[in-house]
């Protein structure tokens, strides 16, 4: 318990740094003083800068994945769970890199070094998707031939219009009620009708 409490300190402090100052311009120490443990306690958690900074960019996304998760628990249709699945998601990212300060930058500038850290969270929301895909072919919602398939399609498309989303580039005109009823007309297009 005692553990964890003092990684999550450590992390917290490391998140709000490298915020504010970007993570070239902060030092481990800097992490130390802010968190309050000292240095040798701090290398005991991380050896380095970079495995801190991949910590830090895990749990904002742990965190999203723990919202995409009560998503897909709640008691509403397999349609609305997708769709509100895609909502949500692409506001929740947009809101971490915002929250997050240089990060954003860092978000957009080192997107290979992103892509490394995110990939427990690409495969865990697949599973999700996956999950309410099956739900909605279960009680007959859905037509679809292959789940895997689908749930890694949808995942790609988001994940696609993740950046233009967050720049503005896409979307930055249309209202959230707008921009909802877009993504519900996309979904139930897709999902409901059959192919031949």
């Amino acid at each position: 318990m005692a553990l964890e409490k003092t990684r999550t300190k450590i992390l917290d402090a490391a998140r709000r740094l490298f915020a504010r100052k970007g993570e070239a311009n902060t030092t481990m120490n800097d992490v130390a003083v802010t968190s309050g443990v000292g240095r040798r306690t701090l290398y005991n958690y991380f050896e380095s800068k970079e495995q801190l900074y991949f910590a830090v960019v895990e749990a904002e996304l742990e965190l999203l994945s723990d919202t995409m998760a009560k998503v897909a628990s709640k008691r509403i249709s397999p349609e609305s769970k997708i769709i509100e699945l895609i909502i949500t998601r692409l506001d929740a990212v947009k809101e971490i890199v915002y929250r997050n300060g240089t990060l954003r930058a860092n978000f957009f500038r080192d997107i290979w070094t992103v892509e490394k850290v995110r990939k427990h969270f690409d495969e865990t929301e697949i599973e999700i998707f996956k999950q309410v895909l099956k739900e909605g072919v279960t009680i007959g919602d859905f037509y679809i031939e292959d789940i895997e398939l689908t749930a890694q399609i949808l995942h790609y498309c988001v994940k696609g219009i993740e950046v233009p989303y967050i720049r503005g580039s896409i979307g930055a005109h249309v209202d959230d009620p707008t921009r909802d009823r877009i993504v519900a007309y996309i979904i139930s297009g897709a999902l409901r009708k059959r192919y031949h």
